[in-house]
């Protein structure tokens, strides 16, 4: 992926859990998990939207 294998995702992990703490981490989580999901959704729905006119065959005089 990014070069990171699982020591490097222990550490930063560890790093995390000593940062926030046990009870906030799962909120963090789920948080994280509900913004992927809206930003999936809005890209779904920016590729369903009806494409602009062009303005190629339009004249203007």
């Amino acid at each position: 992926m990014f070069g990171l294998g699982t020591p490097e995702l222990m550490i930063i992990l560890a790093i995390c859990f000593i940062v926030f703490g046990g009870k906030k981490l799962p909120e963090i989580g789920a948080g994280l998990g509900k913004g992927i999901t809206s930003f999936k959704k809005g890209l779904r729905a920016a590729d369903d939207a009806p494409a602009l006119p062009s303005e190629e065959g339009e004249s203007k005089a």
